[in-house]
């Protein structure tokens, strides 16, 4: 199960309104006794209104509106999909390194 967090928030002084969410979302799976896990971090950028009766103050906000915010953006079935595929290929690798002697 993928974990979304938002890790910080930019935000204007004037009126907090929200212009940058980073994001980062981690999965991982134990499989035996090797724990396998993968990341993905990235930003959304908005363009906040104080004037819309949609506008929330900052204080106000919660980590679960953002993260809304943020899936409106960012595909999460896709993201999601990629950290489950990078695991996977973790678990079974198609090359090696290192020297035959």
């Amino acid at each position: 199960m993928a974990t979304w967090t938002i890790s910080t928030l930019e935000h204007n002084t004037a009126d907090g309104g929200v212009i940058v969410a980073h994001w980062r979302v981690n999965d991982s799976e134990t499989a035996g006794e090797e724990t396998y896990s993968a990341t993905a971090y990235g930003t959304c950028s908005f363009t906040p209104d104080a004037s819309s009766p949609d506008y929330v103050p900052y204080a106000d906000l919660t980590e679960e509106m953002v993260l809304g915010w943020v899936w409106e953006t960012v595909d999460q079935e896709a993201t999601e999909a990629a950290l489950a595929a990078k695991i996977e290929a973790d678990k079974n690798p198609t090359t090696a390194d290192g020297v035959p002697w």
